[in-house]
């Protein structure tokens, strides 16, 4: 562990890793209306293409990690890089829908894993006083990915070709693996660590507390995707920017995202319980902001920044109440809590298609974003204003 202030250059590694990740995840929505009409396929059936990646997280990456469980952690995170290398150089190469669906699901099956063990190995790479910090430098990536992968990619697959934009996702991957063999320490005993039995593993979830806060996070998060992923036409037809200023809305967007997570690092190592209570109170005083502001142009998009900051500062103090109380698991833990946020993120999707498609309109969406994020605020103060002062999470050799 490091004693410095300063985070080791490994979890940094780290996050170049999520970034690249990130980024696969994200740019197929930049590259959406290309890749229907190269394959042939309808704008829907091109859709499916992030459900399938979804759901791979969702599904696969629990039972995954269930299996990698037993094997040296860089052995693991090396060779997930590489499957994700792999899952992008076929959608590189893709020629029809069918090839490019399995590229999609193979690549989103590295997501949650990766994540998930990689946010375990943040936390053992520093001080107990630096885990919230290493988780939101971890994470920091999925947020540039937002701010400058996504956009990027998607330029370069309009611009040529979207092929182009997964062979260089796959470079990212390999710079990431290179790094992460030459830098992760090796495990301390130099030989693959056996693990703990599956049933053992399984049993973490027995604990209340843990499927607690798995909740806590699927009902935090749905709020974020409720808006975000309709962010789109409220600007452009609420707020009056034209359908040409939005990359730049999305950007001032990341960049709030960036902010957050390293404001969510910070107040989670210095009282995790207020930051589990104070962060959703803030974001959804941002989502009420932006559905009062919407209307006026520059207000909403100040609003919707200070939403960015509000709603990834939740992303640490989540992801550290799930990894204490799955010490038994840790790696299972936090892999579950991956596919917790990408539930969220689906049911997000969800409310959100609903209310624009009624008689109420994008105008209503932030306000109903804000409505699951209120419920899980309720449950958070249940679960944590009576119970005693967290412990600091256990700290296991990588």
């Amino acid at each position: 562990m490091s004693s410095s202030s300063r985070m080791p250059i490994q979890v940094w590694i780290l996050s170049l890793s999520s970034f690249a990740i990130g980024t696969a995840e994200f740019v197929i929505a930049g590259i959406l209306s290309q890749v229907a009409d190269t394959l042939g396929v309808t704008p829907g059936q091109a859709g499916n293409l992030i459900t399938a990646y979804a759901l791979a997280v969702v599904i696969g990456g629990p039972v995954l990690t269930l299996w990698l469980a037993r094997f040296p952690k860089k052995r693991v995170l090396v060779g997930l890089m590489a499957m994700f290398i792999a899952g992008n150089l076929i959608s590189a190469f893709a020629t029809d829908y069918s090839m490019l669906l399995v590229s999609r699901v193979v690549a989103g099956l590295t997501q949650g894993p990766f994540y998930g063990i990689g946010a375990v190995v943040a936390t053992r790479l520093v001080s107990d006083t630096q885990a919230g910090q290493a988780v939101g430098r971890m994470f920091a990536g999925l947020t540039l990915a937002n701010v400058l992968g996504v956009p990027a990619g998607a330029w370069i697959g309009n611009r040529g070709d979207w092929h182009t934009t997964f062979l260089v996702v796959a470079l990212l991957g390999g710079m990431a693996m290179v790094a992460l063999s030459l830098m992760l320490p090796r495990d301390a005993s130099g030989t693959a660590s056996h693990g703990q039995p599956m049933g053992r593993q399984l049993a973490a979830f027995k604990n209340p507390q843990l499927l607690a806060s798995l909740a806590i996070t699927t009902l935090g998060w749905v709020g974020f995707m409720t808006f975000y992923g309709y962010i789109g036409p409220i600007a452009e037809h609420v707020a009056g920017f034209d359908r040409s200023s939005l990359s730049g809305v999305l950007v001032v967007v990341g960049l709030g995202l960036v902010v957050g997570n390293a404001l969510g690092g910070r107040t989670a190592d210095a009282n995790l319980r207020w930051s589990l209570m104070g962060w959703p109170v803030a974001m959804i005083a941002a989502l009420l902001a932006a559905g009062w502001l919407a209307p006026y142009k520059w207000p909403f998009l100040a609003a919707a920044f200070v939403f960015g900051i509000t709603s990834f500062a939740n992303v640490p103090s989540l992801q550290m109440r799930v990894m204490k109380h799955g010490q038994a698991a840790p790696e299972l833990a936090a892999t579950a809590n991956i596919s917790a946020f990408n539930i969220a993120n689906a049911l997000g999707g969800v409310i959100g298609g609903v209310v624009i498609d009624s008689s109420l309109g994008e105008a209503a969406i932030p306000f109903a974003a804000a409505i699951v994020p209120a419920v899980a605020l309720l449950f958070i103060v249940s679960q944590e204003w009576r119970r005693p002062a967290a412990d600091g999470t256990a700290r296991l050799s990588i």
